[in-house]
């Protein structure tokens, strides 16, 4: 990544567009500005993965991974929580439905999508099993526990948990995540460090001097602002759209969770193409551990404070996606070297779920 001691200027301009574009909403100037909106939503979006590398390249590994990972939890579940307040009752299903689609496009899609890249470039790309296993290891948990869990538990009929469960796996889910992100911090980082760090050009590159990296913080916090605040405002769209070509309403959480996970995809993406699976990796499963373990427990505290039942359990389809996505990534990560076949399959995997869900 290169990064010089000034900062490019469209990296600068794409949070200011974005925050005069969402100003300009009030000017109401109908179908034309939705197109404006989309183009200021993706500006911020890409200024955002920009900043979140800068000051993760100042912070260094692993920390700098948990930056981009936590910046994009906090979009989902800002606008999951916008969402469901703005809508009501006929949001209940809303965070289930961008947490599964998050899982979903993470595991198979941009992981796919790092192991082909890469793949294709370096036949083989190798990484520490230690850290891929700890991360996949809590997954599967909080996966289980939050989304297969409330379908078979009696004291309220499923796909719900009662108040008292919601908040017990709640507090599961933060232990666990808590628990991760203290074993790749602190415990054992070295698990997540990539095996041929010496010959890493990007990790030995210059870091940005603690005021660029001051500075792309400051324009970090307002991209996500603006992106979140630009999806709300075209939601609206988003959901006529998926009525207007008769697909079920879940398809709403796939683009939400697509729309807050690009900048985790394109430095995941980037990574992996530079021969960085390691880092690449840590990215992409440090993301979906945030996005459930954190949107879950504040969702839980939404429906205590507004009364509103969160359903949680998936059906029966998507539970056999998620099992076998699980089973495929193991089995394709489970020895430290990785090669294009793998990313064909997970891709595979993610094109039927996409299919399943506008054509379930």
């Amino acid at each position: 990544m290169n990064i010089k001691g000034s900062l490019p200027l469209w990296a600068i301009i794409a949070p200011i567009f974005a925050w005069l574009a969402y100003a300009g909403i009030a000017l109401e100037w109908g179908a034309i500005y939705t197109v404006i909106l989309a183009i200021a939503l993706v500006g911020g979006v890409l200024a955002a993965v920009y900043h979140a590398e800068v000051v993760a390249h100042r912070v260094g590994e692993p920390f700098g991974t948990l930056v981009l990972a936590i910046a994009v939890t906090f979009i989902e579940v800002s606008l999951i929580v916008s969402l469901m307040l703005a809508g009501g009752p006929e949001t209940t299903a809303l965070a289930r439905d961008t947490v599964f689609a998050a899982v979903m496009i993470i595991l198979t899609g941009i992981v796919g999508l790092c192991l082909l890249s890469g793949g294709a470039r370096f036949k083989e790309q190798v990484f520490g099993v230690q850290g891929v296993s700890a991360a996949l290891v809590t997954l599967m948990a909080i996966l289980t526990l939050t989304l297969i869990l409330p379908n078979y538990t009696t004291s309220i009929a499923g796909p719900v948990f009662n108040y008292l469960q919601q908040g017990f796996i709640a507090i599961v889910s933060l232990i666990l995540y808590g628990t991760f992100v203290l074993v790749q911090t602190v415990r054992h980082r070295d698990f997540f460090l990539p095996p041929d760090a010496a010959s890493d050009e990007d990790a030995h590159a210059a870091p940005p001097t603690n005021k660029v990296a001051a500075i792309s913080f400051t324009f970090l916090i307002a991209c996500l602002g603006a992106v979140v605040l630009l999806a709300k405002a075209l939601a609206p769209t988003i959901e006529a759209g998926v009525v207007s070509i008769g697909a079920p309403n879940s398809l709403v959480g796939v683009i939400i969770a697509g729309v807050v996970l690009l900048p985790e995809a394109l430095a995941a993406w980037r990574a992996a193409k530079n021969n960085r699976l390691q880092t690449s990796l840590n990215l992409a499963l440090g993301s979906a551990l945030a996005s459930i373990g954190l949107t879950i427990p504040a969702v839980a505290v939404l429906s205590a404070f507004t009364g509103l039942t969160i359903t949680l359990g998936i059906d029966v389809k998507s539970t056999v996606l998620l099992f076998l996505s699980l089973f495929t990534i193991i089995i394709s990560l489970s020895t430290g070297r990785t090669n294009i076949l793998h990313g064909i399959v997970l891709l595979v995997i993610f094109a039927v779920y996409l299919f399943t869900t506008i054509v379930p």
